[in-house]
């Protein structure tokens, strides 16, 4: 098992969270936590073509979208200006929610943007660590610390 302390949490939280990974793969090395990137053509030295069966690696997968929407919905709920939690869940209804939910904060409710950072991170971070433990990189101990490092921020 790794120390939590040699991975990069925020590099496969962003792995997590890559809904566009189709020509490439996120790979993690579980003896040394070291992440790359695999393509067909250039295998994952960019230059070798390789089958990724062959390799020792475990895939990063994206997480479904409907995990990220579950935050957004969650941040615009506990916001404590009532009609900005309003305007920020309507504005997660149906196609392009994600990009309405970012032109909404950046065009309407700017001092909000600070802690949605904070509170995306927080919960990224928590999900590549659970994401490390399901896939037996670090233990449950590990685990558990590190979780209470990353709690939700406090919402405005």
């Amino acid at each position: 098992m790794l120390d939590v302390r040699q991975l990069d949490l925020e590099e496969i939280a962003t792995a997590l969270q890559d809904q566009s990974a189709y020509e490439y793969r996120w790979l993690i090395d579980p003896a040394s936590g070291e992440i790359m990137m695999w393509t067909a053509d250039g295998g994952i030295d960019g230059k070798t073509p390789i089958d990724l069966d062959e390799l020792d690696l475990v895939p990063i997968e994206a997480l479904p979208p409907s995990v990220w929407h579950r935050d957004m919905a969650d941040f615009a709920e506990r916001v404590s200006d009532e009609q900005a939690g309003r305007r920020l869940l309507r504005a997660i209804q149906g196609r392009g929610a994600f990009r309405r939910f970012k032109d909404e904060l950046h065009e309407e409710y700017p001092h909000l943007l600070t802690a949605w950072h904070a509170f995306h991170h927080a919960r990224a971070t928590r999900r590549a660590i659970d994401w490390l433990l399901d896939n037996h990189v670090i233990d449950d101990a590990a685990a558990s610390n590190c979780r209470m490092e990353h709690p939700d921020p406090d919402v405005p």
